[in-house]
This record gives C-alpha cells, structure tokens and sequence, in this order.
C-alpha cells in the first residue's frame, strides 16, 4: 500500500486510536491532554469554521501565536478547507510582521492574546481561545479537500536577516513526502517527542507533522524556555527531543537542574539549523547518557530530509550531517564552477519549495536542471559524508584570506573554559575585514582574551584567529533560537571593534 494521504491537513486522523492522547500542551500555563480523537474533531470543526467565515480554497489565514492545541487545531483545519496557513515570527519586529501578513494577502489572522496588538490596523483578527474563537469553530464532519498538483499548503516567511522575509511556497505533496521518507527511516511509533521550537520554523513544525503521521504524543511548550524544558523531559518521559545548537547549550547550563533530573528516558537527540561543536556534542552524549545523536541538516525551501545513514553502514562521524539520503540528489559546487568534495550544496528533491511569494525581482535559487542551491557550504570526506562549513554569506575575506565563522567557533570551543562562541566580521582599515568573537564562559572558568587569542593561534592558522574576544553571560537569540549576529555586530560596534 502507498502512503495514503493526500492533505497534509489529514495527518491528525491517521491513527486507529482516537483515544490516544496526540498533545500534552503546557500553552497558558495549564496543562492538558487533548486526545487524537479530540485534534481530528476540532480540525475539522474548523475548517468549516473558516469556510462558513467566509473565507475559500487558496485564501491565506495568518497564524501569529506561541505553540499551542488551538495553533494545531487551526493549522490543520485550513490545510483540510484548501486554505494556506502563514505562520508569522512573533518575534518580528511588528514592521515586519505587518509586512510578512499584509504581503502573503492574509484575508485573517488567528492569534493569542499576547500578540493581538501586532495585527495590522485594519486586518480581521480572531484571538485563540476566545469567545469569537468557539464561536469560529462548527463542530461536524468534513471531508478534506485534495489538493491539486503543487497547491499550497502553507508559507513559511525565512528569517529576512539579509533583507526582507521571503514567502517559501510549500505543496501539501513536498511536505507529504518529507513525511513518508521519515516514516520510512525508522519505526517511531513508540516515541514521545517534546516540541518547544517555535510552529512558525521547520524545525518545530516538520516534527509536528511526522508525529501526527506517526500517532505518536507530542509534548507542546509554547516556546522555549530551558528549565521548562528540562522539567518537561522528566515529568513526562519525552524520548525524542530536537532543536537547535543555542537551544542545547542554554539547556546544558542548568546544570543543577539537569543533574536533578531523569533524563535517561531519553532515546533520541537531533540537532540542526546550524553547525554543533565538539564541546557541545559532548556536553549533549553527558547530559543524555542513553541517546542517539543525529546533527541534522535541512532547509525551509527544500524540507529536512537531506541526509541519512551510509548504506555500507559506516558510523556517521559525530560531527557529519551524514551520508546523501537515498531519495535525494546531492551535489557540491565550487567557487570555480566545478563539481567536487567541497562547496555550496545543491539539492533535487520532491520536497522542493513552488518558489517564493510574491517576488518577481527575485531569480529563484533553482539550477536549470532542478537544483535548488541551498547556499550552504560543505565538505564530503572520502566515505561519503558531508560536514557543514558555513554559510556563503556567512563566509568573509579577511586579507584575501576565506573565512568560515563556524571553522573558527569549533576551535575556541576546544578550550576547556569556552561553553559558547560566536564569531563575527568587523571592518578593517588594513585586511578589510577581520573576526571577532562572543564567548559565554564555562560555570567555575577562568580565561581571558589572551589566552583565547593564543589558543587560536595555535590550533588554526593565524589568520583565523580573533583579533578582539569579548565574554558575555549569555548569546541573543532571534526568533528561531538562532544567535541573532546584528545584535553581536553592534555590541562589537559599542566595545570598540576597530581596536586591536
């Protein structure tokens, strides 16, 4: 039998035990069990709730929300009407969010109380949980529409650090088969997975969706917070846990807490968005004893599942993302043009993106022959994994000299003091550009610039090294947990970046 689904809306139903609790949601404060039973019925109440509002196949329902039941309920009620959800970074400043909502043509926005003040002036809005919200809903049967090739199933607005967000155009069929590959990967069925990562980024919502596919219960946090998350693996038995590397870190420095806490349950550990380091993955295998650990890699245009084990089964080396999944092509491209074992990676899968919303003055990033160019650099080692570099635009020339911050961070976090680093360009009269670096100490450390200096020096080559280190008790994160680096970049303005 193929896989049966056809609306990523329909995930919810899937399974033959409606009394199987799907979410154990900690949203508000409060905590309750919502059955598989209940999620299906509620979805479905609201898509005839949305089209009953007025709304029809192919309209934009923004979503601006932390994670909760009803952020679900409303997501895949819209998914089954025909209609696209637009997850909204509620971490936005609120310029942008008015322009991710007003430019995705959203006809409603679904939010939570805390957020109701962002909505555009002007824009219908409805708040989660209200007494307008229950009167939405319209409880009964409803078959789910099925999509036609390539319809949307939702827009995932990119981060827009460089610029303006960019609208990813998802199908139901790319996100379907990001789920069947998964399913296939590995029988998840026993799982319980804890989903902290904001609903508004893949990293959160992809998991989301392969739990629902998989009946499995999803432990919801509205959003990040490390001693909640930790008291959550506890409390609940979670077995799988994912996110993102500054995500981990904050959570490893609850010491106390973690050593307070059971944290054996745990079988599995998967971290992307961004390179791990030595130090951290070792801090993770510490913390989470009986874990497997799996350095993920994907992209909002192109979906997670990129990587995978080597057929051979060769042990993926602990710092690879692993070997080319069987279901996708991969290839490096140098900085000459010519195909090799180091360079920006490009992909061909059926989990690429339609293109991007909206914006003809931009040249989608697809090769002639079906390759989206992710921008990420790679090197692949001669058993066939692939390591993580950087980004291209991460990447800066520092006296003709190619840097890749991530090269410099896995060196400064050799150090037995560093917990976190975080390297950054500055301008430079002479070199052009020259890197600093952000440093959160280990608890107890001692360690000063000089020392961090000389270590680089000695362990990479001197052009590499930090010409300024600066310790801070904490990274900023942007809204996907993610170091945001323009805050780093003006406190390196503010401490004197142009001074040796």
């Amino acid at each position: 039998m193929g896989f049966p689904f056809r609306n990523l809306g329909a995930l919810v139903g899937a399974g033959s035990d409606p009394a199987k609790t799907a979410l154990i949601d900690h949203a508000g404060g409060v905590v309750r069990h919502i059955s598989y039973g209940e999620l299906d019925a509620r979805a479905n109440a609201m898509a005839r709730g949305l089209l009953r509002h007025g709304l029809v196949r192919g309209d934009r329902l923004g979503i601006l929300a932390a994670n909760s039941y009803e952020y679900l309920a409303a997501f895949y009620g819209a998914q089954r009407a025909g209609l696209v959800p637009v997850p909204v970074n509620w971490r936005f400043p609120s310029a942008t969010v008015e322009y991710v909502l007003r430019d995705s043509g959203a006809k409603l926005v679904l939010c939570d109380a805390e957020r109701l003040a962002a909505v555009p002036a002007g824009l219908p809005s409805i708040v989660l949980g209200s007494p307008e919200w229950e009167a939405l809903a319209d409880p009964g049967a409803f078959e789910a529409v099925v999509p036609a090739p390539g319809e949307p199933a939702l827009f995932l607005y990119t981060s827009g650090s460089t610029g303006r967000p960019k609208g990813v155009i998802l199908s139901h069929q790319s996100h379907l088969w990001v789920v069947e590959q998964r399913l296939k990967g590995a029988d998840i069925s026993q799982e319980r997975c804890l989903i902290a990562a904001p609903l508004y980024h893949m990293n959160g919502l992809a998991l989301a969706e392969l739990a629902c596919a998989a009946h499995i219960t999803v432990v919801l946090l509205p959003q990040f917070e490390a001693r909640a998350y930790i008291r959550a693996i506890g409390e609940h038995k979670v077995t799988w846990i994912t996110g993102v590397p500054p995500m981990m870190a904050m959570l490893l420095q609850q010491r106390e807490l973690v050593a307070a806490t059971d944290l054996s349950c745990v079988r599995h550990v998967r971290c992307g968005s961004a390179p791990v380091s030595p130090s951290l993955l070792a801090a993770i295998k510490g913390a989470f004893p009986n874990a497997g650990f799996v350095n993920g890699y994907g992209t909002t245009e192109a979906g997670p599942v990129v990587f995978g084990a080597h057929p051979g089964k060769v042990p993926t080396p602990p710092l690879s993302v692993g070997y080319a999944h069987p279901a996708v092509e991969l290839r490096l491209r140098g900085e000459d043009g010519a195909l090799g074992d180091q360079g920006v990676l490009e992909q061909k899968c059926p989990g690429l993106m339609n293109g991007y919303w909206n914006r003809p003055d931009l040249k989608p990033p697809i090769t002639a022959d079906g390759f989206y160019v992710t921008g990420d650099v790679f090197r692949r080692d001669e058993n066939g994994f692939h390591y993580v570099m950087g980004r291209v635009d991460d990447m800066f020339i520092s006296g003709g000299e190619n840097i890749f911050p991530s090269e410099v961070e896995k060196v400064l976090e050799t150090h037995p003091a560093v917990e976190q680093s975080v390297v950054i360009p500055v301008p430079d009269d002479i070199k052009g550009t020259k890197p600093v670096a952000f440093v959160v100490k280990r608890a107890g450390a001692e360690a000063d610039e000089a020392m961090l200096k000389q270590h680089a020096l000695t362990h990479a080559p001197a052009y590499m090294h930090p010409r300024r280190v600066w310790f801070i008790d904490a990274l900023p994160l942007a809204g996907t947990n993610k170091v945001d680096k323009a805050v780093l970049a003006r406190w390196a303005q503010e401490r004197g970046a142009g001074s040796e």
